[in-house]
């Protein structure tokens, strides 16, 4: 065999590879921006609904025929009620840091938020990047609160508007 024909072969295997890996990842989150967004559709905490964590309990996936756009994202919600309660009070039901996870703020870093792990304190939701992060928030919010506000403004200012 020649060398550069077994080259071209091992270049092709290695691109397959990577591109083979990289297909199997899950679309990440932009985190250069002020609000969590797919950063290939726009759309804000994976498209689940920002009041069914208030209403119903839980994270619900919204659907494209409920849409809003605010602060330069694409909102999903379930149903027009859900949509009209966003849009009456976003400051309440809008995810709080934009998304971002609170206990990773409260270490100095801004990471984005899974909407399957969140928690309801004093009215406003709060999405964390990982399980533990949210039990941790959980057992001292008021801690991770006091932390965040010393971070965040100037974590806010370094993200792109």
């Amino acid at each position: 065999m020649r060398p550069g024909i077994a080259l071209i072969g091992l270049l092709v295997c290695l691109l397959s590879g990577i591109w083979i890996a990289g297909s199997a990842l899950p679309a990440v989150a932009a985190t250069t921006e002020r609000i969590v967004v797919n950063r290939f559709t726009g759309v804000a905490i994976e498209g689940f609904d920002p009041v069914a964590y208030f209403v119903d309990g839980g994270a619900a996936q919204g659907t494209a025929e409920f849409e809003a756009n605010l602060w330069g994202a694409v909102w999903r919600f379930r149903n027009e009620g859900n949509r009209a309660s966003f849009l009456a009070h976003p400051e309440i039901y809008g995810p709080q840091f934009g998304g971002y996870d609170p206990a990773d703020i409260a270490r100095g870093v801004t990471n984005a938020g899974n909407p399957r792990f969140f928690a309801i304190v004093a009215q406003r939701l709060y999405l964390f990047s990982r399980e533990t992060n949210r039990d941790a928030f959980a057992a001292d919010p008021e801690r991770f609160l006091y932390e965040v506000g010393k971070r965040w403004p100037a974590l806010w200012e370094q993200l792109s508007q």
